[in-house]
């Protein structure tokens, strides 16, 4: 049974979340405030996390942040701005997802859902001693030392050393790493590119894992 915290600070919200998720068979945990949402994150073995952006001590960005130092638990973020400079901050500090207030609950639903359908069979990938992927675990090793991907970031990198000839571009990437609901900007996979190359290529302006084929898109280039 997976556990699911729900971060927001309007108590209607998180009663109706909660009633949803709790006929779903999940265990779901509220909170309405940051400080809060990171003690029970810390208590808790939390399988995915529905956090508000807006909130009265901590803001969302921050709470994501901390969560990601230690975490690499799913992240769907809600918030009331849909402007396209808004989703791309959220995802530049390491959220999964993100749904827009007002929204259908049971469309929210629906991506928990996808996301924990997406249990992979224990298989570990190796390219050379450069990356070693464990497919159920989704750890990520890179030149023998494990990094903290987001899980789109995973997704982006595994899809990549999958298709190692294949040149994708950035709406392919779009549609195989994300799910059918998500608005899609070409800019937002490039910044998940850019905060990937951060995290695994040894100079991020010379990269030789996630390689650039300009006017087209990216490949992977080990």
């Amino acid at each position: 049974m997976f556990n699911i915290l729900v971060i927001d600070d309007e108590k209607k919200i998180t009663e109706v979340i909660k009633a949803y998720l709790d006929k779903e068979g999940y265990n779901t945990f509220v909170a309405h405030d940051g400080h809060k949402a990171l003690e029970l994150f810390n208590e808790q073995e939390i399988d995915l996390v529905i956090l508000d952006r807006m909130l009265p001590d901590i803001s969302g960005e921050e709470i994501c942040k901390k969560i990601r130092k230690t975490s690499l638990v799913h992240i769907i973020m809600l918030t009331a701005k849909t402007e396209e400079d808004d989703k791309i901050d959220g995802f530049n500090v390491g959220c999964d997802d993100y749904i827009c207030k007002p929204f259908n609950v049971k469309e929210l639903v629906l991506r928990i859902k996808a996301v924990f359908r997406k249990i992979e069979k224990d298989e570990v990938i190796k390219v050379k001693d450069e990356i070693e992927i464990n497919t159920s675990s989704h750890e990520v090793k890179i030149r023998g030392n494990e990094v903290n991907l987001t899980n789109t970031e995973y997704k982006i990198l595994s899809l990549l050393v999958s298709n190692q000839k294949k040149i994708f571009t950035r709406e392919e990437l779009l549609e195989l790493v994300t799910d059918d609901y998500y608005e899609k900007f070409d800019r937002i996979i490039d910044a998940h590119i850019k905060n990937l190359r951060q995290k695994i290529e040894l100079d991020t302006r010379k990269p030789k894992i996630i390689q650039t084929v300009y006017g087209v898109g990216y490949k992977f280039g080990i």
